[in-house]
């Protein structure tokens, strides 16, 4: 029989995954506006949403706005982001995007894509981040880590390049579920389909996915 290609197979895979991981439809990342979650997005790279989320309140209530950043150096943020990893460059970064926004887009977080992926410190899959859970809008699919093990493995794709992985995805996921397919993959990722062990027995695509190693 003709395995279903992935077009084929993505409706129920994307229906699959939203009833057994409703709650991860949107970010954990805590913010109350764009900036906080540009801010929390860039702290996140290498770090859990849960571990930036016990270190952003601190940091907001000392510094809330873009033009709190500006005279500020990279020292005065470590004593709220320490514990995170990279966070020397990670501050460097921050304080280096605030003065690029105000310079460049009058200290507002821009909408489109082409201007976020200016910002330093911000490529696509932040720039996905915040478009799709700050704005709304879906110019991509935000890749990490998770959703790079996960799609080699459900789509039998063949690299590490999130940006290859995107344009493939966006050819065959409905573009009104981009922000989903995100949530949901990363979901499955750090459930039962992890960088060092699938836990195939216990997914809800064993019988989809090609990697499987449930045969039924």
């Amino acid at each position: 029989m003709k395995r279903k290609s992935a077009k084929d197979r993505i409706g129920v895979i994307l229906s699959r995954l939203k009833k057994r991981y409703p709650e991860e439809l949107r970010t954990k990342l805590r913010y109350r506006n764009p900036w906080e979650l540009l801010v929390s997005t860039m702290l996140s790279a290498q770090s859990q949403d849960a571990q930036v989320n016990k270190v952003t309140p601190a940091l907001f209530r000392k510094y809330p706005y873009v033009s709190d950043y500006l005279g500020r150096k990279p020292g005065d943020l470590y004593p709220f982001v320490r514990t995170l990893g990279l966070y020397r460059n990670k501050s460097r970064n921050i304080i280096a995007a605030a003065r690029f926004i105000r310079d460049n887009f009058g200290g507002k977080v821009p909408m489109r894509m082409d201007q976020l992926v200016q910002i330093p410190g911000v490529g696509r899959k932040t720039a996905n981040v915040v478009q799709g859970n700050a704005f709304e809008i879906t110019e991509g699919i935000a890749i990490d880590t998770h959703c790079i093990t996960v799609a080699n493995r459900l789509f039998l794709f063949n690299t590490t390049n999130a940006e290859k992985i995107e344009r493939r995805m966006m050819e065959f996921v409905p573009r009104n579920e981009w922000i989903n397919v995100t949530h949901l993959l990363i979901a499955l990722g750090r459930d039962v389909c992890t960088a060092r062990r699938k836990y195939c027995e216990r997914c809800v695509l064993n019988d989809l996915c090609p990697s499987s190693t449930v045969r039924k």
